[in-house]
């Protein structure tokens, strides 16, 4: 107990910084950043927090402004190619028969220069020769352009192709099944049916 009590004595005595210097962890100020720590009150961590919220929001609505921008802009490259595709397909049908046509004039002058000579001839031969060339310069033209004759006379009947208006008793046991006679022409462009064959069926 008198220990104490000399300590206590002997402390009064000592100048402040060296009592204070005794317990040194007790003494030590606090750092800058436990003051900081110390310092920053709940409301303004909420602060804080809020502003780089509002940061990330800013940035999100710039993003989201550039995609906007992006696809206003898309969407109106596909609306004219959309609009000059249609005006072009418009103008393609419209025109798609204009080479045929212009090949068809040479054989309208033909038959123009058929019919004037004609007026003053009695000679069938040189008319039937006149109307046969016109014929073959016409299918000429038409080969040209992608159409083909089909064959179906002797031919089996084939109902992709063909179109059989009536059936007969076979004339040949070997044409049961097949066409006996051709009423109408078939014909084919590049390959495609535009006319079916009009033909006679042996049963």
């Amino acid at each position: 107990m008198l220990e104490y009590v000399y300590k206590f004595l002997d402390n009064m005595n000592k100048p402040e910084n060296e009592v204070l210097n005794e317990n040194p962890e007790e003494n030590q100020p606090l750092n800058q950043e436990g003051q900081e720590e110390q310092l920053q009150t709940e409301p303004e961590k909420k602060a804080e927090e809020a502003g780089l919220e509002g940061v990330k929001l800013k940035e999100m609505e710039a993003k989201a402004a550039e995609w906007n921008d992006k696809y206003i802009r898309l969407y109106s490259e596909f609306d004219n190619f959309r609009k000059r595709t249609t005006r072009e397909r418009a103008e393609l049908i419209k025109t798609a028969g204009e080479e045929v046509f212009k090949a068809f004039l040479s054989v309208i002058d033909d038959f123009e220069r058929a019919i004037k000579a004609n007026e003053h001839t009695s000679d069938v031969k040189a008319v039937n020769e006149g109307v046969h060339l016109i014929y073959n310069k016409m299918k000429g033209i038409l080969a040209q352009k992608g159409l083909e004759t089909m064959e179906s006379k002797g031919k089996p009947f084939d109902a992709d192709l063909m179109e059989a208006i009536t059936h007969i008793p076979a004339p040949e046991e070997e044409l049961k099944g097949k066409v006996v006679d051709e009423v109408e022409k078939g014909y084919l462009l590049n390959g495609k049916v535009i006319r079916y064959a009009k033909v006679v069926v042996g049963s």
